[in-house]
């Protein structure tokens, strides 16, 4: 038919009193089908259809082959074997799902919006009902997102002030959609008229257009870093859930710049703070590498260049269980969330690619019973996560950003007609995209262990096997949820 579909029927079978007294043996019934395939089921079509022999039941009947009473197309469909030709045709109304701008399964967010357009913003299905939440919980870590926050980010200057219209009522979650939306104020479209014939080296330019065949010119569009206003949102109320719930914290810091690198040994995890973290405008979590990183980012700055960095992200009282193999183990789920930010180029957990230099014996985190009779670990070279699946230790791993690719320096490059050009970047952009993109890192991460806690809960705990080892969630206290002062006026 017209959108791609075939139609096949089969002839309704012949009285028994037909061939009542016939010697011949039954031949192998036709019967009524009709048959609707689209495109979509061709993998599983055959188009050699095999008449079943259906003796057993006499109520079907059958005829003697030759019969003058069944027409010589119905003569031809009672044959054992039935040989259909199926001719294709055009699908004219061809349907295309949209793909790539939404992620999770049980707690699945969905962004929108571009960096020059009227606003971005997401959509949060599956959230729990009953969730205490204000567009000031998200606002918080929007805030540590934003542009212009300092001299070494872009100086554009957004408010990302959130609204939140539906999902929420008399400030809780009612477990419907949650929608947030975030304006865009301060657009400026003509900067990019250079970028409209010509393709920014290392940008997604080039690739878009090749793609889909046209983009959006004035700030990259999708591709741009406006697009995780989406994604810090929801993962404001993924951390928040996970606090509440879970006992869980996420805590991101810059650990390296250009070639600036803070030892792991400097940072304690166990009692870093929101409060170290934010206490400078790189959000290093060591006074005195945060000034040298500073320094790294000023000198590249005032040139019109651009440097790179690495983001530490740690997880304290992970729940055990999250994760599942094969192809969805924690590590891997944890991996593609925080490839997917603008930027990334680099992903490491736990030893990473240092681990290959021990070996097994070295490598290997032995286990202990603590004084509560639960089981650790003594060193946790794994990253908190074995065989896919969360152990309850640390969780750490490292995201690798590339300098900021539109950069105020003169660069060869191609036009959309394929002429070679040379062009000097115009804009305003973060000479380097590290110390805004830790709550973004922090955000993809609490988004992939939320989906995962519900995933646990309903598989897993529904009948607990071994309720010592499937601990239940230690709840936190309300005081816990509180910001802290000099964070919140950062």
């Amino acid at each position: 038919d017209s959108v791609g579909r075939w139609r096949i029927a089969f002839a309704p079978p012949v009285a028994e009193g037909r061939r009542r007294h016939s010697h011949q043996p039954p031949s192998p019934t036709p019967f009524l089908l009709l048959l609707n395939l689209s495109l979509n089921h061709l993998p599983f079509v055959s188009t050699l259809l095999m008449a079943s022999s259906l003796t057993s039941k006499s109520i079907l009947g059958s005829t003697k082959p030759g019969s003058s009473s069944l027409s010589p197309e119905l003569r031809r469909l009672s044959s054992p074997a039935v040989q259909i030709s199926i001719r294709t045709q055009t699908k004219k109304n061809l349907q295309i799902q949209a793909t790539g701008s939404s992620y999770g399964t049980h707690f699945r967010v969905s962004t929108f919006g571009e960096s020059h357009g009227g606003g971005v913003g997401c959509i949060i299905d599956g959230c729990p009902p009953r969730i205490p939440l204000s567009e000031s919980d998200l606002q918080f870590d929007l805030d540590r997102r934003r542009p212009g926050q300092s001299r070494i980010t872009t100086p554009r200057k957004e408010t990302d002030t959130c609204r939140i219209s539906s999902g929420v009522s008399e400030g809780m979650t009612t477990g419907t959609p949650i929608h947030v939306f975030v304006p865009n104020t301060d657009q400026r479209g003509l900067d990019y008229s250079e970028m409209s014939v010509a393709y920014r080296p290392s940008h997604a330019d080039a690739t878009y257009d090749m793609k889909y065949g046209v983009r959006s010119v004035q700030g990259g569009g999708r591709s741009s870093a406006r697009e995780t206003i989406g994604r810090v949102a929801p993962g404001a109320l993924a951390k928040k859930i996970l606090k509440q719930f879970a006992g869980t914290e996420i805590l991101a810091y810059v650990s390296q710049v250009h070639q600036v690198v803070l030892p792991e040994d400097l940072v304690d995890h166990e009692n870093l703070t929101l409060e170290q973290i934010e206490n400078n405008i790189v959000r290093c979590p060591n006074p005195e590498y945060a000034e040298k990183m500073i320094a790294a980012i000023d000198a590249v700055r005032t040139k019109g260049n651009s440097v790179g960095g690495v983001v530490t992200c740690i997880v304290r009282n992970a729940p055990r269980g999250l994760g599942t193999p094969v192809f969805d183990k924690l590590e891997a789920e944890l991996a593609k969330a925080c490839m997917s930010l603008p930027a990334t180029k680099g992903f490491e957990f736990g030893s990473g690619f240092s681990g290959t230099f021990l070996t097994g014996l070295e490598h290997n985190d032995e286990f202990y019973a603590d004084e509560n009779g639960r089981i650790r670990t003594k060193t946790n070279r794994s990253g908190g996560i074995q065989g896919g699946i969360s152990n309850g230790e640390i969780i750490n791993m490292r995201v690798a950003f590339k300098p900021t690719s539109t950069i105020g320096r003169k660069q060869n490059t191609v036009t959309r007609d394929k002429k070679e050009t040379e062009m000097i970047a115009r804009g305003r952009h973060d000479p380097c995209v590290v110390p805004r993109a830790v709550p973004m890192v922090e955000a993809m991460v609490a988004l992939v262990l939320v989906d995962q806690l519900l995933a646990q809960y309903a598989q897993c705990h529904l009948f607990p096997i071994n309720p010592e080892l499937q601990e239940p969630l230690r709840t936190a206290s309300p005081v816990e949820f509180e910001q802290p002062q000099n964070a919140a006026a950062l």
